[in-house]
């Protein structure tokens, strides 16, 4: 299904939004993560897939590949850390604490009754999960029922405190939420609600490193102020919308008027962001949520994000499960031209839209989709549930890694 946003414009970035998140912030969060040696040195990989392009029409295909960002596997690994530190920051900022001293472990014994909190999915309660570790505090992760043992196992890894309830993600919200405040502890969530967006500010703020590197790796004369973006359509996952609204507000702001075609994508059960385009404002999902894209089984729009997003999206659209695998077994595959990579089932919402919108004459006009189109993907994570992701793929995660070096080797 697509839905074209009446509400998307193509003015400058506002400033009001700009007073929110903007680029310098960006670069700041980009600057204190360089510090965390949680993530691995220097930019993602931004993979060309020229086969991929031809086989669905279209100039070029880009993918910002987020599962080489760090051993959690996944982009949350740059809001997490962020949120964390700026909330000490805030916190413990007289003491003479900064954001270096913090990600380097420095002020453990300080801060050893500080307690976080969080509901997840799985990656974003990891991503925290180390941060906190690193930094010394304590982390308590809520997980709803359909968060696999997996996932948990991997939270839990970093030393959190898992705590376990029956119903979906936003139940988790709501159960971290009561927590937090029966106990005194704070709430590090990657999803805004009423009285509460600060936080969820600094995630999505972080998430702008992503945009960041995508936008230094295509400078060059065309990308500069006063010119057309170089590429023409960026496919974003949905979820609560916090990825998205990073990077778009990034993107927005770097070329105005002059934008990308700004397209989200959601599973057709989570479609919580394509309910909230036509309602015209934040909404819920109307169907299960359950879905196998795990990370992307969102109920409730994060009202903070719809913020930017109502402004700036040019269309909302939703895909299967079915479809979801099935461009995870593309990139797995690779071709002669494509080299074959890791994407988890919430990694290829962008390219199952992409696929759809391509096969669908309807869509692809009003997408404006056509043999010209220069597109950007961001694959958000790669096999974060490892028996899961081969399932669903048909071989290891290890297998299809080991097919890439011997890609990348030739």
């Amino acid at each position: 299904m697509l839905y074209v946003n009446p509400h998307a414009t193509r003015a400058p970035y506002p400033a009001d939004l700009q007073d929110i998140m903007s680029i310098a912030r960006a670069q700041q969060s980009r600057e204190w993560l360089a510090h965390w040696d949680g993530l691995a040195p220097g930019s993602t990989p931004l993979r060309t897939l020229p086969g991929l392009a031809a086989s669905l029409g279209v100039r070029s295909i880009l993918v910002k590949d987020e599962a080489k960002r760090s051993a959690l596997g996944s982009f949350k690994a740059l809001g997490a850390p962020i949120a964390l530190v700026r909330l000490l920051l805030r916190e413990f900022g007289a003491q003479g604490f900064t954001a270096q001293s913090l990600l380097k472990g420095e002020h453990r014994e300080a801060l050893h009754g500080f307690t976080v909190i969080s509901a997840t999915d799985g990656n974003h309660g990891r991503a925290l999960a180390a941060a906190a570790q690193r930094i010394g505090c304590r982390c308590v992760i809520v997980l709803h029922a359909h968060v696999s043992d997996e996932r948990e196992q991997a939270i839990a890894a970093y030393d959190a405190e898992i705590v376990r309830i029956d119903g979906n993600y936003d139940a988790s919200v709501e159960e971290a939420a009561a927590l937090a405040t029966r106990h005194g502890w704070h709430v590090v969530s990657d999803t805004s609600y009423d009285g509460y967006e600060v936080i969820p500010r600094d995630v999505m703020q972080g998430y702008g490193t992503v945009a960041a590197e995508v936008s230094e790796a295509l400078d060059d004369d065309a990308s500069r102020a006063g010119a057309a973006s170089p590429v023409t359509h960026v496919f974003l996952q949905g979820g609560v919308g916090g990825l998205a609204a990073g990077i778009v507000s990034y993107l927005w702001e770097r070329w105005g008027v002059w934008r990308p075609t700004f397209v989200v994508v959601e599973p057709e059960q989570a479609d919580c962001l394509y309910q909230s385009a036509i309602a015209g404002k934040a909404a819920s999902a109307s169907g299960s949520v359950d879905s196998v894209m795990a990370g992307l089984a969102c109920g409730e729009t994060s009202p903070l994000a719809w913020r930017f997003l109502q402004p700036s999206v040019d269309a909302f659209m939703t895909v299967t499960d079915a479809q979801a695998v099935d461009a995870m077994q593309r990139l797995a595959r690779g071709s002669d031209t494509d080299v074959p990579f890791v994407a988890g089932e919430s990694g290829v919402a962008g390219l199952a839209g992409l696929a759809l919108a391509a096969a669908t004459p309807a869509m692809a006009a009003a997408l404006g989709l056509t043999a010209d189109s220069r597109v950007l993907l961001v694959n958000t994570e790669g096999a974060t549930a490892p028996s899961v992701y081969a399932a669903l793929v048909g071989e290891s995660a290890t297998e299809v890694e080991a097919r890439q070096q011997a890609w990348l080797a030739r």
